[in-house]
């Protein structure tokens, strides 16, 4: 094997864009938490990241293949973790990630009462009952919504209890 082919072999790593470095304090809490064992086992997965992650530590902190390999974590998570704990800070490090915050209710509450009003009035002229197309074109032409779908219909009614019947 020539020499090129050994060079091209041993790529430089690309710099590590979060850099965990513990406090003093930080790191004894870590280990505490490591240690007792009376947490969560994401929570304590998180803390032995942190741990060897540390460039503080005698020797650096550990590369994320090292680290991946001696938890048994990938590799996601690791970064994941060191880039919670260096832009939000410990205790969303140690956290799980927040839920997706869910989207605003299309009908309020008095257009709710407007669409029930309507489902229960006697249907247009030709029909035997209320389709959703219907109720949805009906509250736009009253003007209680700009546009509404009969999907956002169908999921207001079916919350409600009443007997359309």
């Amino acid at each position: 094997m020539d020499d090129r082919a050994v060079e091209s072999c041993h790529l430089p790593m690309p710099a590590k864009k979060y850099i965990v470095s513990l406090t003093l304090e930080e790191r004894t809490e870590l280990e505490q938490l490591v240690n007792t064992g009376k947490a969560s086992a994401y929570k304590i997965n998180h803390a032995r990241i942190l741990l060897k992650a540390d460039t503080q530590q005698q020797g650096g902190g550990w590369n994320d293949a090292t680290i991946s390999q001696a938890l048994d974590i990938s590799v996601a998570t690791i970064e994941r973790v060191r880039q919670h704990f260096v832009e939000p800070g410990l205790a969303p490090a140690l956290g799980r990630k927040q839920p997706l915050q869910h989207p605003s209710r299309a009908l309020d509450g008095e257009q709710e009462a407007h669409l029930i009003a309507i489902a229960c009035s006697t249907p247009p002229a030709g029909r035997n009952r209320w389709s959703l197309r219907l109720l949805a074109e009906r509250l736009v032409s009253l003007e209680c919504v700009e546009t509404i779908s009969h999907e956002t219909m169908r999921q207001t009614l079916k919350k409600t209890n009443s007997s359309l019947g």
